[in-house]
């Protein structure tokens, strides 16, 4: 406990000795968002070059969140792992994975968890000379674990604890490898023999921590993205990496934390739209009684997503996983469009029957209000998310881009292209059922009722 208040009292001491303005672009960094004029990332940036003048550290920051997908804590946001079971090819794989990481233009804050700069003494029994003296090896890997291996040698028993008698060399002595000098072994002739005269030593680096993943050595690189770069372009230049290193079949690579929850969403996404669009397919073509209206309805989809990225693209926005819950939810809003017109056209043909042609157009004409007064309802609801500030706007400002972007291109041209598929669409419907051949019934004989 007074050790940690001399630390508070340090802290608070060298914080009243800074310049007043480096207090200023600290506290501004703690500021509200509403009383700050630059995003996170921009103070992040600020702080590091303004830190990087100080020697002897290196400093890594990242942007703290309430909500971490991931799980995983590193010196930056993004984590690749390398795991195999030979401790020397991982860090001789590490290293080059590093080196190529660091040369990406797509990253930055390159880092790892390795740390294999501690000395590490290596000592090699020298059979023969041992052998002159009558020391056997044994004899100098026991010396070796008593004086450095802190061996319990015996418990001493009180009626409310007990102790353990460890032995070893003094802590003084224990601190270079000169410490092999001063420790003796009795030879067979009873002559006192310095226990370097027995070993072959040298210093060689050793790692200070070894990592795992599950059940093997692992190293971690994590980086973070410059401005701009989005997170698949990332991961797409570290697989390219990947493949032109020609790393052995025995190192494992994954990524690890916020950017593996990011490629699994990015994995399920593409089923998750298909298996959207086969129910609504299913669905409109039991509505319907139809294998060719569905497709008409469906065809209004493609330009809400290309406005969706456009907008995305337009405000330089990434397509996040928020994003793509905004693109899910424009397949069920701009449907309601096609449905609106294609189902007041089918009963126009069934019930009056009026021609393809005519049913269509005063589909587009009569639907055309309940139309524009649904999509200004959806989209108005989404602008607040679109132009909203405050904390947690970030991460609110996609999905409002993409319903927004997605509505504006959907109105626009489906009430254009919508007609024109459902006239192409039907006609191709009428040309198969004609094409298809009828099997006629036989003519009962009336003379045999």
């Amino acid at each position: 406990m007074q050790e940690d208040e001399t630390k508070n009292c340090h802290s608070r001491c060298v914080g009243d000795r800074r310049p007043r303005g480096r207090r200023r672009l600290l506290s501004h960094a703690w500021a509200p968002e509403s009383e700050r004029n630059a995003s996170i990332d921009q103070v992040v940036n600020r702080l590091q070059s303004a830190l990087a003048k100080v020697q002897g550290i290196t400093l890594y920051m990242q942007a703290a969140q309430d909500i971490t997908v991931g799980g995983r804590v590193a010196k930056t946001q993004y984590q690749y792992t390398l795991t195999d079971a030979d401790q020397n090819e991982l860090n001789h794989w590490s290293a080059i994975f590093l080196d190529k990481l660091r040369a990406l233009p797509q990253i930055t804050d390159v880092a790892s968890d390795q740390e294999n700069g501690g000395p590490r003494l290596n000592a090699t029994v020298n059979r023969d000379v041992a052998s002159s003296f009558g020391i056997l090896p044994s004899t100098v890997d026991n010396t070796l674990g008593d004086a450095f291996g802190q061996r319990i040698v015996s418990t001493i028993y009180s009626p409310l604890n007990q102790y353990h008698v460890v032995l070893e060399v003094d802590p003084r002595f224990q601190r270079g490898p000169e410490a092999l000098n001063d420790i003796y072994l009795n030879s067979s002739a009873a002559q006192e023999v310095p226990l370097s005269t027995l070993v072959n030593s040298n210093i060689t680096a050793a790692p200070i921590v070894i990592n795992h993943q599950g059940l093997f050595p692992a190293t971690t690189i994590s980086f973070n993205l410059k401005p701009g770069v989005a997170l698949g372009d990332a991961v797409d230049a570290i697989r390219q990496i990947e493949q032109r290193s020609g790393k052995p079949q025995s190192l494992v690579t994954a990524f690890q934390g916020n950017a593996n929850a990011f490629l699994s969403s990015l994995a399920g996404e593409p089923l998750l739209i298909a298996a959207a669009l086969v129910t609504i397919y299913i669905i409109l073509g039991v509505l319907y009684e139809s294998t060719i209206h569905p497709i008409t309805i469906l065809s209004t989809l493609p330009s809400a997503g290309i406005g969706a990225l456009l907008m995305l693209m337009a405000v330089n926005l990434d397509l996040s996983v928020i994003a793509m819950l905004g693109i899910l939810l424009l397949i069920g809003i701009v449907k309601k469009n096609g449905i609106l017109m294609v189902d007041f056209a089918l009963q126009l043909e069934r019930n009056e029957g009026r021609s393809r042609e005519d049913a269509i157009y005063q589909a587009c004409v009569l639907r055309f209000r309940p139309i524009l007064m649904t999509t200004m309802a959806a989209l108005l609801g989404a602008v607040p998310l679109m132009l909203g500030t405050g904390a947690g706007s970030e991460i609110r400002q996609p999905l409002g881009y993409a319903i927004v972007g997605g509505l504006l291109l959907s109105q626009i041209l489906t009430l254009f292209t919508t007609p024109v598929v459902y006239l192409y669409l039907d006609r191709l419907g009428g040309a198969l059922r004609r094409e298809r051949p009828t099997v006629e019934r036989p003519a009962s004989d009336p003379s045999s009722a």
